[in-house]
């Protein structure tokens, strides 16, 4: 038997052998390391048999996979340390994710007090150094055997599983777990772990079946790594913007309002108008958009014809009762179908194609309650809307010029470098849940495919993400705990157009059904502002802070020229206060430094007699005295062109 390594080399053996007894065949420190193996590209136990010729990788913690590993025995460890303090509790699902693992349990709530409990029986159990052994049953014995043990879950997973099913367990101890692997050899090979937090959860993820008790934990092989990573998590809970937006005072919620129904407070209102006002400039004067204003709400009727009615129904808001009511309204989830109207206003030419309508839409959703979070997944929201009705001809070229925008947006907000590109498609094995036919779906996807090509943009593909009447590209980021979300998105609509009997005049004088592209220039407003909070940790870039100069007078003696330093800025469109208070400087500067003030402007006498201002910024610190012409001059170019500056100096 031939074995293949990763380095090119071949090992050879006369018979059988597990992939812990090559691992150690390389050698001793392998095999202590080793935590799984990679067989012809197979993530494999290291109880793995090899039988016959193979490629081998002996993946440690070092690997994604190898560390996968010891993250998923980690939570087997957790698992028999709950049952041990909690025997009543019952086991769920324990699986490694991205950053760590979780299980999930059937019991009363857990207290911080509780996790450290469980921490100190998880140490016990790993200094223990209990064997991990693997072994099967057939699929009835292995319900009778999680039926004797009072695990109704585990009961379920297995009777889920297909009739011929290898059922896999891995016992430590006293302690068993239905699990397929891989784990590895002993506990002891846990290093380092700890348990962050925990939160309800639904078995299954549904909202109807039982509720669930969620412990999030982390580990690593070594105890430096995961210092560095509990110091990374102190770093993204200042920069959530859940916690962040709201000490800054830029947004709140009320419970008697209700969940995904965020309040705008007057500084995050200032960042959205800043926001939405360079939009509609940008999408009106540069990219030849006419903009419309559509209701809120429409009769059902007009969600029958576009397919919402019975594609999206569930998501949306209703207003009466299709048995009792005479008419029955919805709020908007989207405002394609309105648009559509504009459009059909009048007759359309060829060559009034591509007709490219853009709106700032407030939105409504009915999200689950489940998916509350800040502003990032809300029940209201407003966003850059926009419907491109185009020749099939112009459809391509369309396309590229929504994803130029798109990026130009996200390049100067400065947020490029942290985007990925997904060509969302739709399902084949659910067709029922699309308009279109195979043909159809193949010949869109396969254009976007080449838009994206064309474009040299590195993309994924996901089945099941489209909308019902086209494929997307989706531009997804990631929030600070590594949870993805779409920011922007462009759908091509090939069918729609059919069902609101839209059309255009062609050369021939024939009518001609056009296509749509439904898009984002910069996606939910509401999503945007977490995302540029988290992204800067309030350190907002000059233009877009809702205060962007605060002046600092030395004493009362200079309130007069600090307010005509305010009132000169104010003139240049500069949004600036001034603290009069009687207070001393360094308690002024503090507080415009906690309050995250691009430029502090320090008035006294000095400044006074010579028509200057002395300069602090978040930039370079003290950048010394200027005068107050050449400070606008330079702050209003800054604004003008959107730049965002280097912090180069940590105060």
């Amino acid at each position: 038997m031939k074995v293949t390594l990763k380095d090119g080399s071949i090992k050879e053996y006369s018979g059988a052998k597990t992939v812990y007894e090559i691992a150690c065949d390389i050698s001793e420190g392998l095999g202590r390391a080793a935590c799984a193996g990679e067989v012809d590209g197979k993530v494999v136990d290291l109880r793995t048999q090899i039988t016959e010729d193979c490629t081998l990788n002996i993946l440690t913690a070092n690997d994604k996979d190898g560390l996968s590993t010891v993250r998923h025995t980690a939570s087997h460890v957790m698992a028999e340390a709950v049952k041990r303090l909690y025997p009543d509790a019952k086991l769920a699902i324990g699986p490694s994710i991205e950053n760590g693992f979780y299980y999930d349990f059937q019991c009363e709530p857990f207290s911080r007090e509780d996790l450290d409990n469980i921490e100190k029986e998880m140490k016990k159990i790993i200094k223990e150094g209990k064997e991990l052994k693997r072994f099967t049953l057939p699929r009835n014995e292995a319900i009778q055997f999680m039926k004797d043990r009072n695990e109704p879950f585990k009961v379920e997973l297995i009777e889920d599983l297909p009739e011929d099913a290898e059922i896999s367990f891995y016992e430590q101890g006293d302690f068993v777990d239905l699990c397929a692997g891989p784990h590895l050899m002993n506990t002891k090979g846990i290093k380092a772990f700890k348990l962050l937090s925990s939160s309800m959860a639904y078995w299954r993820g549904d909202e109807h079946r039982e509720q669930l008790q969620r412990i999030y934990a982390t580990a690593f092989s070594k105890k430096d790594e995961l210092k560095a990573y509990l110091e990374h998590l102190e770093d993204i809970k200042k920069r959530d913007h859940n916690k962040l937006g709201r000490e800054m005072e830029l947004f709140t919620t009320v419970d008697v309002i209700g969940q995904g129904l965020p309040i705008l407070l007057p500084k995050g209102v200032k960042m959205v108008m800043k926001l939405q006002r360079w939009i509609e400039d940008l999408e009106d004067k540069e990219w030849g958009y006419v903009r419309t204003k559509t209701p809120f709400m429409a009769k059902s009727d007009l969600y029958k014809i576009s397919g919402h009615w019975d594609h999206y129904k569930d998501g949306m808001f209703v207003l009466g009762d299709e048995e009792k009511d005479k008419e029955v309204f919805a709020l908007r989830p989207m405002t394609c179908p309105f648009q559509y109207y504009a459009y059909k206003n009048a007759q359309r030419s060829y060559r009034d194609l591509p007709y490219r309508m853009g709106e700032t839409s407030t939105l409504f959703r009915n999200e689950d309650s489940g998916e509350m979070h800040g502003l990032t997944r809300v029940r209201q929201f407003t966003i850059s809307e926009g419907h491109l009705v185009v020749r099939p001809d112009q459809a391509e070229e369309e396309l590229k010029g929504c994803l130029d925008l798109a990026n130009y947006c996200l390049s100067t907000l400065g947020l490029q470098d942290d985007v990925t590109y997904r060509l969302s498609k739709w399902d084949p094995n659910n067709k029922e849940k699309y308009l279109g036919d195979e043909e159809y779906w193949e010949s869109t996807q396969n254009t976007i495919r080449e838009v994206l090509k064309e474009n040299g943009l590195p993309f994924v593909e996901a089945e099941g993400e489209a909308a019902f009447y086209g494929p997307k590209i989706d531009i997804q980021a990631k929030n600070v705990y590594g949870k993805e979300d779409t920011m922007i998105t462009i759908q091509l609509d090939c069918a729609i157009a059919e069902n609101f009997d839209m059309y255009y005049i062609d050369q021939n004088g024939d009518k001609i059904r056009p296509y749509i592209i439904h898009r984002t220039s910069i996606g939910c407003y509401e999503r945007t502002l977490a995302w540029l909070i988290e992204k800067y940790a309030g350190l907002f870039p000059t233009w877009l802070c809702p205060e962007q100069v605060r002046v600092l007078p030395i004493s009362e003696k200079y309130a007069d020229y600090a307010e005509k330093v305010r009132k000169e800025l104010a003139r240049n469109d500069v949004d600036v206060t001034v603290d009069n208070r009687s207070e001393k400087i360094g308690f002024k500067i503090r507080e415009a430094r906690l309050a995250k003030v691009p430029y502090m402007l320090i008035v006294g006498q000095k400044e006074e007699e010579e028509g200057t201002v002395s300069v602090r910024s978040r930039y370079k610190g003290d950048e010394g005295q200027k005068p107050l012409d050449t400070f606008i001059d330079d702050i209003c170019k800054e604004i003008r062109t959107k730049e965002i500056r280097k912090i180069e100096v940590q105060e």
